[in-house]
């Protein structure tokens, strides 16, 4: 007989209430090792491979891929990779408590009544000759149940649980809820990713040697084996996904509904903007030398932001009034600097934290920013990797954009906003030159931080930056 047991939503991080299944990875029936990738599971901020424990096999799915379901919740049967009964898995599925482990911040969730259970009808007496488990007995009697013609599967005829679970829940014929099909490439290592990307562009897994650790075939290893279309083709094949709002009629809108990650980001900002005070500290500052500083390395060259990273920690240790936290009543202050830098995915801002910073080198930092960012954009970063920090870094120049304000992330008392930097004029020894200059302007919760402390800040920044020997 196999041993069943529930498939449930995991909790990844305090603040983690509800996930998404993004992917079954395995069918239904289909047995498999332990190891092997699950399911894809989407959270507000991440996007995780949830392997299995030990060998065996799902015997039902009962959440649907693209569907949200709260902690806890009962998402498929697995069994130790026996054939089971499914009386059996009826019985599991109707008699499933999920444990409560909801986080509510917001504190605006009216609690859901239970719905009126009506009354079990009386159960017949049971007879004190009949050989039957304390928990068979007060489930018989809680269902009305006649035990006297029930034959007992246990020791010595004993009736037990489950015979009592077999009667109240006759047999259903198993619903398929789901199922994908086996995928002939399964038995290569391959991450998910690069599974789809394959399945795109009609590549077999087989033939491609894998890049990643253990010789795992990564969606770079994929893309490198796809065939470039001819110029014939390339109309025909490719017809651009970008071009798609152009089909829209008019007067037709086009509506898509926010992920659980873009619902989660605008109630964060719409929180901080309405219930932090914010004020702005606005400031030039030269970028030539740092950009000339940046051109003599030889090597891989560490990115503007990288420097900026370490700018604006080693000015946190100069001005520490900056370098927090807020609490309700709180102040909380940080021995580091964790800054957070704010990386654009496909699904949304991310801020991966790039911890004690103020004991990197550049280079350090650079390193570390290029593996965060890859894991940003993956949906693999880790809790912890993305949860506190104590200050926050915004650079747009990338795109162009000359200057802007940031929004507070919350508990964070302040956030640096960078723009591009473009020639100006500026005043150097009372001669006028023309130089890259950055805009940069500091959000502050003035709950916290005064301004003098953003000006002392800011000054110290500056001073960093025009001066870039001192990073």
């Amino acid at each position: 007989m196999a041993r069943l047991k529930a498939f449930t939503m995991p909790k990844w991080g305090i603040e983690m209430s509800e996930g998404t299944i993004a992917e079954w990875m395995v069918a239904e029936n289909q047995p498999f090792t332990k190891g092997t990738v699950l399911t894809l599971i989407e959270t507000d901020k991440i996007t995780n491979e949830v392997e299995a424990e030990a060998d065996g096999r799902f015997v039902r799915l009962i959440a649907e891929a693209g569907q949200t379901y709260p902690v806890g919740a009962l998402l498929a049967v697995l069994s130790d990779g026996g054939e089971a009964d499914p009386a059996e898995i009826d019985a599991l599925v109707a008699g499933f408590r999920p444990v409560d482990a909801s986080f509510a911040p917001d504190g605006d969730e009216a609690p859901v009544a239970s719905p009126p259970v009506a009354p079990a009808p009386a159960a017949p007496a049971i007879p004190d000759g009949i050989a039957i488990s304390p928990v068979a007995r007060d489930k018989a009697l809680a269902a009305g149940l006649d035990v006297a013609a029930l034959s007992g599967s246990g020791r010595g005829g004993r009736i037990t649980a489950q015979d009592v679970d077999r009667v109240i829940s006759p047999p259903a014929p198993p619903a398929l809820v789901g199922v994908i099909p086996a995928s002939p490439a399964s038995a290569v290592f391959a991450t998910p990713m690069a599974r789809r990307v394959a399945a795109i562009h009609a590549v077999a897994l087989e033939g491609i040697t894998g890049s990643g650790p253990r010789g795992r075939v990564r969606k770079a290893d994929v893309l490198a084996a796809v065939p470039a279309p001819t110029p014939a083709s390339a109309p025909v094949e490719a017809p651009a996904p970008v071009a798609a709002p152009a089909v829209l009629a008019r007067g037709e809108v086009d509506v898509v509904a926010m992920s659980s990650m873009r619902r989660t980001i605008a109630r964060r900002l719409t929180e901080a903007k309405q219930q932090i005070p914010h004020f702005y500290v606005r400031r030039r500052v030269r970028a030539d030398r740092l950009l000339a500083l940046r051109a003599g390395v030889q090597g891989q060259r560490p990115s503007v932001n990288d420097y900026l990273v370490r700018a604006c920690a080693l000015a946190l240790m100069e001005v520490p009034q900056v370098n927090i936290q807020v609490h309700g009543q709180e102040i909380h202050r940080f021995a580091d600097a964790d800054v957070a830098v704010a990386v654009a995915t496909e699904k949304g801002l991310v801020t991966p934290i790039v911890r004690a910073a103020d004991r990197l080198s550049v280079t350090e930092i650079s390193a570390v920013m290029a593996g965060l960012a890859q894991r940003a954009r993956s949906g693999k970063l880790k809790p912890e990797e993305f949860t506190g920090g104590s200050f926050s870094l915004s650079n747009l120049g990338g795109f162009g954009v000359e200057q802007f304000d940031a929004i507070i992330n919350p508990p964070q008392g302040a956030i640096l906003a960078v723009g591009t930097a473009r020639p100006e004029p500026i005043d150097d020894d009372g001669a006028i030159r023309i130089v890259p200059v950055l805009h940069l302007s500091l959000s502050c919760d003035h709950r916290a931080i005064d301004g003098a402390d953003g000006g002392r800040f800011m000054a110290a920044l500056a001073g960093l930056i025009e001066n870039p020997g001192l990073l």
